[in-house]
Parts: structure tokens; C-alpha cells; sequence
């Protein structure tokens, strides 16, 4: 089966999409990280079935949806969870915040390492807790954790640690001895680790599996929150269904607690979706991937070439993250939406001086949104001649 991830799709027509953001003026959005490709076959034939019902009553996960998750994380990702730890939620974002809510009280610290996803850097404030952060370090052309200045970061109410991984914005798929170091850091502290996970089906490097770190052994599961999704990997963010996986039965009891009166259910449509892509998704998960890592060798080829910007080769995600500190240019997100290009203003992240691509688009978005890049920035160097 053949998938032409090359046609293209209007999006301009509903307001406040990734497209509408720029209604009426010719730039090319490539900021929020959803993708323009039509969701797989087998996830439209699904939802179509279940539209053709007729029926939206309420309703909770049923057996087969949690059964074909499960199959998945072990297939993928070699980790047996069971039914009872899984948590269905209308957003992974929804469950970080819960995890700041459940774990701890006000007044307690989070941590996280910058840059990051934005919201992780309002969840702690939202229920009376302290966020406190540490900077990954570049070295040698990846993105790395300093492990003593991570620990120094840590406070005495540290309670939670927050992690991205595959990591959003940089790409990084944090390797064993990361997520053993991170592992045995959360012991020594006595903290829990909510562990966001949503990019874990879009990995591009297949030498570098994604591991969950709760998989690392039943003790650190016993003090994980993971948060995964199939929005990411089948672009269906805006059906709003994800899943915790909570091991600890006390744990598990505190989040559920914190859900009380503020989550609602997830929506029916968002779960058929996920049951089918789950199911039925791989080869076309498969071929995103090809598709995705030769849009990957475009962003490093032309942005090699982009006088005063840098980036790395993400190992994940669709995502680049383009540094822009030698450029001279003050305000790159606004230089480059001037040029015909939105992108995602690496200030948000934590990080001023970068900016976040989304390659997960047709080519021909993609070649040409790097030619307005390319040439925005030649001028821009003439004219600091």
C-alpha cells in the first residue's frame, strides 16, 4: 500500500488552525506541532463507521481499545503495562498538570530542563507549585543533560521531575544511561518522574530505540507518570485522546483524585480513532517515517548552508531546532515571518535566539519554505556588509 504524503490540503479555512493563524498573507506555516498530512485510511474508515452510527452517548474506554494499546507499547517498545494502570485523558498537557496537582502539595517544586514544550513551563504554577529548571547543554552536535548542574537545580520540596522524551523541542531520544541516571536521581530524591512521551511512535533514527523509562525496572515504575497519545504519530491532535500509565496503585489513586470534577471524558470519536491507529496504523506510521527522514535531509542540507544558523539532526519527531544566535538577527521568529515563513519563537521554549521548523508537511511546502529562508538570509547579509 502507497501513501502520497506529497498532495496537499487546504487549511486556511478554519480560523485559529495551524493554517488560519495566517490567513489572507502568504506565510507558510510550519510553527504549531501538528503535520499537513490527512490522517491514515484506516483511522478515517474508523471514525466514518462510528459517525454512521448515529449515536454519541457517553462512555468509558472499553476492553479491545486498552488491549490494542497494550500490544503496542510491548511490540514497540518491549514494556508489558496492564489494563488497570492506563488512565484515558482528553490531552497529554491535561495530564502533566494533573501530575503537578497529584504529587506533592503547594508550595512544592517541579523541575524540568529547558528548552522545553511551553506548557511545561506554566503547569507547576497553575497548582501552587515552584518550577525550577537546569539547561541541556549542546555537545558534540547533541543535546545532553549536565548531570551535576541538574542535580545542584534540585531543591529540597523537589517532588516531581519532569521529563520530554523523545525530547520537544531538540529531538533528542534519551538513551539507557540517561533515563538509568535519571532513574537513580529520582530514587535519591524521592521524587516522581512524569515522563511525557507523545513523539515516542516518530522516532527517525532506528538505531536509537525509544525506551519508557518506567520500563527500566518495576522500581522507577513504581514512581512514574507516563503520558502518551496516538495524536502525534497519526496526526490526530485535535481528537483529544491520550492515556496515563501508573504502575503504583497509590500513585494512581492521587491522580484519579486530582482528576475529580475538572477532566472530562475523553471523546468517543478521539478513542475509536486511537483503537484503529493503534491497530490497524503501522504501515502507514511506516511510511510517515520514510517520508518524514527525507524531509529531515532537506532541513540539515539548507540550514548547513543558511549563513549564521546552526542545528542538529533530530532523532525524533518532525521537529527542528534551529539555533540563530550568529545570524545578528534580534528577533528570528519575526525575521522569518516577515520572509514568508512562521515558525515557533524558541523564547517560548525557554531559549530566545532559536526557532522550532515542523517538517511535517509535502515537499513542496517544505523546499519552499526553506528557499524564502535561504534567501531572506543572503539578503540579510548583504545588507550587513
Amino acid at each position: 500500500m502507497t501513501f502520497n504524503f506529497d498532495r496537499p490540503h487546504d487549511r486556511t479555512a478554519v480560523p485559529g488552525e495551524k493554517w488560519g493563524r495566517y490567513a489572507g498573507r502568504d506565510i507558510l506555516p510550519l510553527w504549531v506541532a501538528d503535520m499537513d498530512f490527512a490522517a491514515p485510511p484506516a483511522v478515517i474508515d474508523a471514525l466514518h463507521q462510528r459517525i454512521d452510527h448515529g449515536i454519541f452517548g457517553y462512555t468509558e474506554a472499553w476492553p479491545s481499545l486498552n488491549a490494542v494499546v497494550i500490544d503496542a507499547i510491548a511490540n514497540d517498545h518491549g514494556w508489558q503495562v496492564e489494563s488497570e494502570w492506563l488512565i484515558w485523558l482528553p490531552g497529554v498537557v491535561t495530564g502533566f498538570n494533573l501530575a503537578c496537582r497529584a504529587v506533592g502539595e503547594a508550595g512544592d517544586s517541579v523541575f524540568t530542563a529547558t528548552p522545553i514544550y511551553p506548557p511545561f513551563l506554566f503547569a507547576p504554577d497553575n497548582s501552587e507549585r515552584k518550577l525550577l529548571t537546569c539547561p541541556l547543554e549542546l555537545e558534540d552536535g547533541r543535546w545532553q543533560w549536565n548531570r551535576e548542574a541538574t542535580e545542584a537545580s534540585l531543591g529540597a520540596r523537589t517532588r516531581l521531575f519532569m521529563l520530554c522524551n523523545p525530547h520537544n523541542p531538540v529531538g533528542r531520544v534519551f538513551d539507557r544511561d540517561e533515563l538509568t541516571w535519571i532513574a537513580n536521581l529520582a530514587e535519591k530524591r524521592d521524587m516522581v518522574i512524569c515522563s511525557d512521551e507523545i513523539h515516542c511512535g516518530l522516532v527517525l533514527d532506528e538505531h536509537r530505540p525509544h525506551i519508557p523509562i518506567a520500563a527500566l525496572d518495576s522500581a522507577v515504575a513504581r514512581r512514574t507518570i507516563t503520558l502518551m497519545a496516538p495524536s502525534k504519530t497519526w496526526n490526530i491532535p485535535a481528537l483529544y485522546a491520550s492515556f496515563a500509565i501508573i504502575p503504583d496503585a497509590e500513585l494512581r489513586r492521587r491522580f484519579r483524585r486530582a482528576m475529580r470534577g475538572i477532566v472530562p471524558q475523553v471523546n468517543v470519536l478521539g478513542m475509536v480513532a486511537a483503537e484503529a491507529a493503534y491497530r490497524d496504523g503501522d504501515t502507514w506510521r511506516r511510511a510517515l517515517l520514510d517520508y518524514l527522514r527525507g524531509n529531515r535531509a532537506r532541513v540539515l542540507e539548507a540550514v548547513a548552508t543558511m549563513p549564521g544558523l546552526r542545528t542538529t539532526s533530530p532523532e525524533a519527531t518532525c521537529l527542528a531546532w534551529i539555533d540563530c544566535r550568529d545570524s545578528g538577527i534580534d528577533d528570528p521568529a519575526a525575521f522569518f515571518e516577515h520572509a514568508g515563513v512562521g515558525l515557533s519563537d524558541g523564547k517560548g521554549f525557554g531559549l530566545p535566539g532559536f526557532v522550532r521548523l515542523n517538517f511535517g508537511c509535502p515537499r513542496a511546502t517544505l523546499d519552499e519554505a526553506l528557499s524564502r529562508m535561504s534567501d531572506a538570509l543572503a539578503e540579510h547579509a548583504m545588507r550587513m556588509r
